[in-house]
């Protein structure tokens, strides 16, 4: 492949990730729509107490399946997983491992299709940038070039789990890359479009839902627009908040183990979900909720069938996501606004002329307001309803339902949900969109190009440093004692020790606090003894390392974006 043509040679390769992110999007759609047809649907055919009973066994044992995996292989594999692919494309060079997409993959078919309340969407585009990331290092591609890989293999997985390429192509741009404009676009289209045509071809033309009977809304469809996208879009905003609330009070300290805590979101699914399937017949709780959000749209569910369903399903996923599930967001704030958009319609029937046509213009435009409000990705929210209609004369009413929608979102919440998980884990959301000048980037804390996973010494024993330089060919490990000591031990002080079995000696570090800039820190490197800062938390302990290759190869980075976006 080196002797073609260099732009031959590119459009070959973005085929390559477009179809095998594709096929690793629609072998975990099929895994998930097996393990809920054989699971759950099952089971809702029997009698109510076999019901109970074996919905109560399926979830429980599954969230503790997805807790054990997550927490034994790889925690980076929770949640929806976009966030982890935007920080890789920017901080890593566009760099993911291998295990996450394993991981990801049977952790997520066993919670989205064990019937825990989240979706299969944001998982798909991690598992398919993953693949794709790694499929550009099995193939030689170059360092630089693996962005291109991720950004084309996570369209490619997002276009396949929703059917939908334009959609999934405007989402890369909006939310992992941040420019409509970008010199990625087409890998990107070309690797979405590859995508939609696998999913075409295995599982079929339609998308995730269908709409019958699409009619162009009157006047009074118009009217009430704003107002259905401004509920929409509150739900949003507080399903956001109370996610990551809920996470951010499971990071702290609990007597639980933390592979038990995904159970605790199955539980409260499951409590719900049985209740409503009392009451009603309906599924809508459990996992996706796409049957009955079909059939909401359709007309068959009503305004108090929605209500309830859209509460039960806001609780069980909210917990789902902050006791930390395996699964994404997509799904429910489709859910959230359409059946929002259904209960408003439904009320709003007893006082005005509602033809079929509003009722379900209301319906997808709250779908569209809900998903936009999150996400803060408004063009996607458009374009993924009309793909799925192909009904043009419904794109002024999401237009004006998206503006509404981003104007309460962005006047109540400071950053959309992906930015905000990356904000509550310490990671600054300005180190995932790096500044384009200087003076922005020395402003930057530290913690932005800072290594935050070192390998840390935890004792001077030489039996103990013996495997340690055999795993790590560091030079210098930063050391942190029980008696608080906190050093640098450099490599031939360690293996010295190693050879005469007395403890090796360590020096003083030169430490710097994450909230410090890079201005500052640039100062503190040049009085290190080891080119070398330790980065302290307040609280005293190590969170990570900073070199002054780290600093210099940050540096690099930056200025070639900025010679590339002039």
């Amino acid at each position: 492949m080196q002797r073609l043509p260099r732009r031959l040679r590119t459009v070959l390769i973005a085929c390559l990730y477009g179809l095998a992110a594709g096929a690793a999007s629609v072998l975990f759609q099929l895994a998930i729509n097996l393990c809920y047809r054989a699971g759950l649907v099952r089971l809702s055919h029997l009698e109510l107490w076999r019901f109970v009973l074996g919905s109560f066994l399926l979830l429980m044992g599954s969230a503790a399946a997805v807790g054990w995996l997550l927490n034994r292989f790889c925690r980076e594999a929770t949640g929806s997983g976009i966030p982890q692919l935007k920080l890789a494309f920017w901080k890593d060079s566009g760099r993911v491992a291998w295990r996450i997409a394993w991981v990801k993959f049977l952790a997520g078919v066993l919670s989205v299709g064990g019937g825990s309340s989240l979706g299969r969407e944001g998982p798909s585009v991690q598992i398919a940038g993953t693949v794709a990331s790694n499929l550009a290092a099995w193939t030689g591609q170059g360092r630089q070039d693996r962005r291109a890989a991720l950004a084309a293999g996570s369209a490619s997985g997002l276009a396949a789990a929703f059917n939908a390429p334009l959609a999934a192509t405007t989402f890369v741009l909006e939310e992992i890359i941040g420019d409509l404009n970008s010199r990625y676009i087409g890998p990107v289209l070309l690797a979405a479009v590859l995508g939609a045509l696998v999913v075409h071809g295995t599982i079929g033309k339609q998308p995730s839902f269908s709409l019958s009977g699409v009619e162009a809304p009157t006047w009074i469809g118009y009217a009430l627009t704003p107002m259905v996208a401004a509920f929409a879009g509150l739900i949003g905003v507080y399903f956001q908040r109370c996610a990551l609330r809920l996470r951010s009070r499971c990071k702290r300290p609990s007597p639980l183990p933390m592979w038990t805590l995904p159970m605790l979101g199955a539980l409260v699914t499951w409590v719900l979900g049985v209740l409503v399937f009392w009451r009603s017949g309906h599924l809508g709780v459990f996992s996706l909720g796409y049957d009955d959000l079909t059939s909401a749209l359709a007309g068959d569910i009503g305004w108090r069938l929605a209500l309830m369903l859209v509460i039960s399903k806001f609780i069980a996923t909210f917990c789902c996501y902050g006791f930390g599930g395996c699964g994404g967001i997509f799904s429910p704030t489709l859910f959230f606004g359409g059946m929002v958009g259904v209960v408003l319609s439904g009320l709003l029937r007893l006082e005005f002329p509602l033809s079929h046509g509003d009722a379900l213009t209301l319906a997808v435009v709250g779908m569209s307001a809900c998903l936009g409000a999150v996400v803060w990705a408004p063009v996607t929210g458009i374009v993924i309803v009309f793909e799925m209609t192909h009904e043009f004369s419904l794109v002024p009413a999401l237009m004006l339902g998206a503006l509404v929608s981003q104007a309460i979102a962005r006047s109540m919440n400071r950053h959309n949900f992906y930015d905000a998980l990356l904000q509550d884990d310490g990671l600054a959301v300005e180190m995932v969109r790096p500044p384009r000048d200087l003076v922005g980037w020395e402003q930057l804390p530290v913690s932005s190009i800072a290594n935050l996973h070192p390998v840390i010494v935890g004792s001077l024993d030489p039996a103990d440093l013996r495997p340690l330089l055999l795993a790590h060919p560091y030079r210098h490990f930063p050391v942190t004692l029980p008696d608080g000591l906190i050093g640098i031990l450099t490599r031939s002080e360690a293996q010295g020790a190693v050879q005469t079995g007395v403890a090796p000696t360590v020096r003083p570090a030169t430490t710097c606090l994450m909230s410090e800039t890079i201005g500052e820190l640039q100062r503190t490197l040049i009085a290190s003894q080891d080119d070398l800062v330790v980065v302290m938390e307040p609280n005293g302990r190590i969170a990570g390392l900073i070199t002054t290759h780290d600093l210099l190869r940050a540096q690099g980075e930056m200025t070639r974006r900025a010679e590339r976006q002039r």
